[in-house]
């Protein structure tokens, strides 16, 4: 290993670390803040019908809907099911990254075995990929699409691709390619909350407060 990757590696297992975690949470504050902050003006029309945990049955509705499936829209959003649940695994079974957590929290729980991760992780880049050409090539969503849409894609495909090829020892040395997976997951960490990933913290939020609202308007959500 020679001196510029010693040094890089120590850089972002260290200082780049730290300094992600605190724009993260910062950043992450910040916008819940300013989410939360806005209020609304109180409503007073009489309601026409208010389920109890009509919120929280729109979140399990929302989550699981699969009754919007047919043939024109069934591979999109299985691609979208298998594209999260497979992050979800990559980010929070996988056993070093497991450690980290313990490293920063002091708590973690049981994970996977890395090589059926490091499948999960090719199966999650191959949904990432027909995800975006969906979007290129769909007349409709490529109008829709903004620069946002496809930084968010670019910030979440870096660290499972570097991870991907530091874990089999592709394109560069180990410690180089290391350095630039746990450098793009700080990116991504650092940049997540003044982005659309930020709806990782406002997603439920959203469900929950329209499910309240339509239930109140008597609207089936």
């Amino acid at each position: 290993m020679s001196g510029g990757e010693t040094e890089l590696l120590q850089w972002a297992r260290g200082p780049g670390f730290v300094l992600a975690i605190a724009v993260f949470v910062f950043g992450v504050v910040l916008r819940l803040f300013e989410i939360l902050g806005l209020g609304r003006q109180a409503d007073l029309s009489e309601a026409r019908e208010k389920k109890r945990g009509s919120g929280w049955q729109t979140i399990l509705s929302r989550s699981f809907n699969f009754s919007v499936f047919n043939p024109h829209t069934a591979l999109n959003y299985i691609v979208g099911y298998v594209f999260h649940l497979g992050l979800f695994a990559c980010i929070l079974l996988l056993i070093p990254h497991i450690e980290l957590i313990r490293g920063v929290l002091g708590f973690g729980w049981p994970g996977l075995p890395t090589p059926l991760v490091d499948a999960i992780a090719v199966v999650t880049l191959l949904a990432m990929l027909v995800k975006l050409v969906d979007r290129v090539t769909s007349p409709v969503k490529r109008l829709l699409s903004t620069w946002g849409d496809y930084l968010a894609w670019l910030l979440t495909f870096l660290p499972l691709l570097s991870g991907y090829l530091a874990y089999h020892h592709l394109l560069w040395p180990y410690p180089t390619m290391l350095a630039l997976h746990i450098l793009s997951a700080e990116l991504l960490l650092a940049l997540l909350p003044f982005t659309r990933l930020m709806h990782a913290f406002t997603l439920f939020f959203a469900r929950w407060y329209n499910g309240e609202i339509f239930s109140r308007k008597g609207v089936a959500s």
